[in-house]
């Protein structure tokens, strides 16, 4: 009875092991295939995000495009990255964790086994036990009765011998994968954020020695190219205006009172008078074919030839 109460006790605790390995390896499963599809996600989205980065760029300056196309260039590497550390994730996590729903259907098999052969054993104790109350005199009826009782005994033995192996090999299996699976899974993490972090600092250092100066000088001068060739601060000159000689341009010209009629007729042979005085003598002044300058002395003032004319 003793044997008996001892099994119970192994069955229970075996029973809560099952128990306690289906409930949370089943979670970590679903977790870890979840993780996985996320990953699987954000790897997608990426990708999306390069190629919009890519058909942007083509739209830019020059400096902006290269920057630009640099970057989405290594944030196409980073997803590489991501998309080894899914299968390292699926091939190393979620695959071992899925064959745990096999063997824990297999062990809950044995229990079961076992427990048929335990209460077989018990029937057959307590029909022992009752026949040698009714009948403590039918030594063949009795000795049937502990004959039955003895094989169920073996079974039982046999078969609590063959779970205890089965459970000793179970829980060490566990033991030891559940720092394998978990291992694993730092590893892969580990190996991808490190990976990312290095082409984050290339991305990063490609951002940042970006000059936005170069793309603002190619942005006006496509504007002045647009709108023309008008500048709004214009640059002022010295020189002298084409349309005169250069020695009225560049030189002071003399006042009316200085001027002879020999300045005055070689003035005349350059520019019109009507470009030098803005009223022009009337015509009642002059006769036709006869000009007032010809019958004025040579060495006469400026001033007193105005009071002539």
């Amino acid at each position: 009875m003793n044997a008996v109460l001892a099994r119970d006790s192994q069955v229970k605790i075996m029973e809560k092991t099952v128990a306690n390995a289906e409930k949370y390896f089943g979670r970590f499963c679903s977790l870890m295939a979840s993780y996985t599809r996320k990953a699987a996600k954000l790897r997608d989205k990426s990708d999306l995000l390069v190629k919009q980065l890519i058909d942007y760029a083509n739209t830019e300056s020059p400096e902006l495009r290269n920057t630009m196309k640099s970057f989405a260039e290594e944030l196409a590497k980073v997803q590489d990255y991501r998309q080894a550390e899914i299968e390292r994730l699926d091939t190393r996590v979620v695959e071992p964790l899925k064959l745990y729903g096999i063997q824990l259907k297999q062990i809950q098999t044995e229990l079961k086994r076992f427990n048929s052969t335990r209460s077989n054993e018990i029937k057959q104790l307590k029909k022992l036990v009752r026949l040698r109350q009714k009948a403590p005199l039918d030594r063949q009826v009795i000795a049937q009765a502990e004959s039955s009782m003895h094989r169920a005994m073996a079974d039982t033995s046999y078969t609590s011998k063959r779970l205890e192996e089965t459970f000793d090999c179970f829980q060490r299996k566990k033991l030891k994968d559940v720092q394998r699976i978990f291992s694993d899974f730092v590893a892969v993490e580990m190996i991808f954020h490190a990976k990312a972090l290095e082409v984050y600092s290339a991305a990063f250092q490609s951002l940042h020695s970006y000059d936005s100066g170069k793309d603002m000088e190619d942005f006006r001068a496509k504007i002045r190219a647009t709108s023309g060739d008008y500048n709004p601060h214009p640059v002022h000159t010295t020189s002298p205006s084409p349309s005169l000689p250069r020695s009225l341009g560049g030189q002071r010209q003399p006042c009316c009172e200085d001027m002879t009629l020999k300045d005055l007729k070689d003035l005349k042979e350059h520019a019109p008078l009507r470009q030098l005085w803005p009223q022009q003598p009337s015509r009642a002044h002059r006769s036709q074919g006869d000009s007032p300058m010809q019958h004025l002395p040579a060495g006469l003032p400026l001033a007193t030839l105005c009071i002539h004319l």
